[in-house]
């Protein structure tokens, strides 16, 4: 009995050295696969960059040759352990059916993300409306994109809603116009007003002069005359020119004299059968 006891004693333990030997195979094959997924991916960057191919693309296809790898290694592990991998690769495919059924929207999600790399309407590091979303493309992922707004929030937007919606790249062209308006008095020469403020915007730094800033009558309101002042600018050089113009036409007015506009307005009454007029 004692005998059996011990053998039944060694058979274990030598199962479970066997099976703890294995574990740490596994565990070395994963580590060793793993560091060659990633050595693959920073080739096949590395080679891609070379031939100068645009950021996000690279991205992408690092991100895609990455999970293909993933799922091949995971196979090769369970091989390992002698499972069969044939019949594993059945199943995944029918999963992948299941899932796909029931994760239809990841699947535009990605279906998005691979015509936002093949069409390139935005790019890594443009500054974009997108989605709802204005902002500096931060990433462009297989399923989801990140975009930091001007406050330096960063929003993740799913492939799908960036392109079945609006896209407005301000990076594409090389320069923009900075839309403003000057609003004057009825009293103040439009036409002189208009001529400080053409004179003045040629001292603000990184205004264009090809095309020239646009100083022109925009409407009327109750205060008096609007004017359109539109300068045009390098895209980096956008708020700068934007602040520093707003600040010139204040500065330009103040120093002209002009009066503060008021809305002037006309009432009319009537008081014992007699007409009255009465201006404010």
């Amino acid at each position: 009995m004692q005998e059996k006891l011990n053998a039944i004693v060694q058979s274990g333990w030598t199962l479970a050295v066997a099976l703890g030997i294995r574990v740490l195979e596994a565990l070395a094959l994963w580590i060793v696969g793993r560091w060659l997924i990633g050595l693959a991916t920073r080739m096949i960057g590395g080679a891609m960059t070379r031939q100068k191919i645009d950021p996000t693309v690279i991205r992408y296809i690092q991100n895609a040759v990455a999970a293909l790898l993933n799922i091949i290694l995971v196979i090769a592990i369970l091989g390992f352990f002698g499972v069969q991998t044939t019949s594993l690769a059945a199943l995944i495919a029918a999963a992948g059916v299941a899932i796909g059924m029931a994760w239809s929207g990841l699947l535009s999600n990605f279906a998005g993300g691979v015509f936002l790399v093949i069409l390139q309407p935005l790019k890594v590091g443009d500054f974009v409306t997108a989605g709802g979303v204005t902002g500096t493309v931060h990433e462009i992922g297989l399923f989801a994109s990140s975009i930091d707004t001007p406050d330096n929030v960063r929003t993740i937007i799913g492939n799908s809603k960036i392109f079945g919606d609006v896209i407005q790249n301000y990076s594409t062209n090389p320069y923009r116009r900075v839309e403003l308006t000057a609003q004057l008095a009825h009293g103040v020469d439009v036409h002189a007003a208009m001529a400080l403020l053409k004179k003045a915007l040629a001292g603000i730094p990184n205004i264009m002069t090809s095309p020239a800033p646009d100083v022109e009558i925009l409407t009327f309101n109750l205060a008096g005359p609007v004017l359109a002042v539109r300068p045009y600018c390098n895209n980096k050089d956008y708020w700068q020119v934007y602040f520093d113009t707003n600040r010139l036409i204040k500065d330009t007015f103040t120093a002209a004299g002009y009066t503060v506009p008021e809305q002037h307005y006309m009432v009319r009454g009537l008081a014992a059968g007699a007409g009255m007029a009465q201006s404010a």
